[in-house]
């Protein structure tokens, strides 16, 4: 088998990353955009020496679970990787693709998974989910200023202003910018040469509230690079909704979208949003609850960590709760809080919540969000996760409950429940080491990586706790990713 070979396939998997495994005498080929199920033929891109690539020329007998994707550009676009898949199917992938990385990398038993594994929580309509987008802006092959997305392993801009996972709102803003980009003559980014100014839009929408944010990625640190903008804020200040228009300032030459400061041209500086928890009452006060707008309102500045669907969000944080089993009593750290979504949502129902994050701006607005909710048994510190937690409770401390004849403030101190919602890449270990040795009752781990979730969950299964329940939910229709939630409590033998 060589390069640009053609060869016929039978797609009998699918991989982590979305693509069709098909093999050839029992080698392995990853194939973009081909479904389980699907008969094909596929050009080879490339060959490894323990599996290959290749590329779908032609579907011979397409897949029972193959259906057409509502998006137009789905297939070049690298935002979605499953939209050719039916959304039944795309939620059997997820769910099995979180067991499978708790039994391979985590050493869970089958039996034990199935065991303790609940049904995915999936979405009633998969589309139009998103409350966050961000565009890149650059030139076509004629010359012509557009924005999209990115295609799939590349920095070519594939034209698109209404994406199906975002907000319908988008379309309108980004017309209105590239409009007034040309009337105005603002050359966009070039990231080859770093020339131009507007590298990217970034639009955050309000769900519950409506409020939309506009903040502009300029490759500059002058806001009068973008030329007239009073004239451009007039034009987005028309679109209903308009709440804040903010400047970012990046001028590295990086993919880091973001630079570290922003300049707030018109408006507040931040959106609203809120989130209603369903944990209480009955079925019907829930709805009308989360209907009516009720719940803890967030502040979300443009460098603020905010989930990107918040009709899951809901979902995911009633289930973390859930897991939690505060009784109003314990004593919660929520570490790698962001803007204290977790904390304020767990607040409600626990005598205090700590959360820690190491974004100071992310702290501020998790003490602002504290502040406009009322909510006073939380307290955030910034830092990094590992570090204050551990200096908290130092070297000495073996996490024992408080003998009778100590204070109450030492009983104040022990966690009854520790929330970890880390980035992508985990926990570090130093960390895992400190909750095996602190001894929370019950660690909940909300993750966004099923592979580094089943490694932590590992570490810390062989220091004393056991796996009890686990939860995914889909917060990304049409991609590859997934969040879940698992529950860890101490092993009796242990207590």
């Amino acid at each position: 088998m060589k390069k640009n070979e053609i060869v016929k396939f039978k797609i009998i998997d699918i991989g982590a990353g979305g693509e069709g495994i098909g093999k050839v005498d029992g080698f392995p080929f990853f194939i973009k955009d081909a479904i389980i199920g699907d008969e094909i033929r596929a050009k080879i891109t490339k060959v490894n020496k323990s599996h290959g690539f290749a590329r779908v020329e032609e579907v011979i007998t397409p897949s029972e679970f193959r259906v057409k994707p509502r998006c137009p550009i789905a297939r070049p676009c690298g935002g979605c990787q499953l939209q050719e898949m039916s959304y039944t199917k795309q939620l059997d992938f997820k769910e099995n693709k979180v067991f499978q990385h708790l039994k391979r990398i985590g050493g869970f038993s089958e039996e034990l998974l199935s065991g303790v594994t609940e049904p995915i929580i999936g979405m009633e309509d998969p589309y139009h989910y998103r409350n966050k987008a961000s565009f890149p802006f650059g030139r076509d092959k004629n010359g012509e200023i557009v924005t999209g997305f990115y295609a799939g392993r590349t920095h070519n801009i594939i034209r698109g202003t209404d994406c199906v996972m975002g907000v319908p709102v988008n379309q309108e803003i980004l017309e209105t910018i590239i409009a007034y980009m040309n009337r105005n003559k603002i050359p966009p980014y070039d990231e080859v040469n770093h020339t131009g100014v507007v590298r990217h839009a970034l639009i955050r929408y309000g769900f519950k509230t409506h409020e939309i944010m506009v903040c502009l990625v300029i490759n500059s640190d002058e806001s009068t690079t973008l030329g007239n903008v009073e004239e451009l804020m007039s034009e987005l200040k028309k679109i209903q909704g308009m709440t804040s228009i903010v400047v970012n300032y990046n001028t590295k030459k990086t993919n880091v979208i973001m630079g570290e400061e922003c300049e707030i041209l018109w408006g507040k500086g931040y959106i609203t949003d809120v989130l209603a928890s369903g944990e209480s009452g009955e079925e019907s006060s829930k709805e009308s609850s989360k209907e009516s707008g009720e719940g803890i309102k967030y502040q979300i500045s443009p460098l603020s960590f905010y989930q990107v669907n918040p009709i899951q969000t809901e979902k995911l944080y009633d289930v973390a709760l859930e897991y939690a089993g505060l009784t109003g009593e314990e004593l919660v750290w929520d570490l790698y809080c962001g803007i204290g979504t977790i904390s304020l949502f767990l607040s409600q129902q626990a005598k205090k919540v700590i959360g820690v994050e190491v974004i100071p701006q992310a702290i501020e607005d998790a003490r602002e969000n504290a502040r406009i909710n009322e909510i006073e048994n939380v307290e955030f510190m910034v830092g990094k996760s590992e570090e204050v937690f551990t200096k908290y409770y130092g070297e000495d401390f073996v996490g024992e409950e408080p003998s009778e004849k100590e204070t109450g403030e030492a009983e104040k101190v022990h966690p009854k429940v520790v929330i970890l919602d880390p980035p992508r890449k985990g926990c570090d270990e130093s960390l895992l080491e400190a909750i095996s040795k602190v001894k929370p009752e019950r660690v909940v781990y909300v993750s966004c990586d099923s592979a580094t979730l089943a490694r932590d969950l590992k570490y810390l299964c062989e220091r004393g706790y056991e796996l009890k329940r686990v939860r995914a939910v889909d917060m990304f229709p049409m991609t590859v990713h997934v969040e879940s939630v698992t529950l860890l409590a101490r092993s009796k033998a242990t207590q």
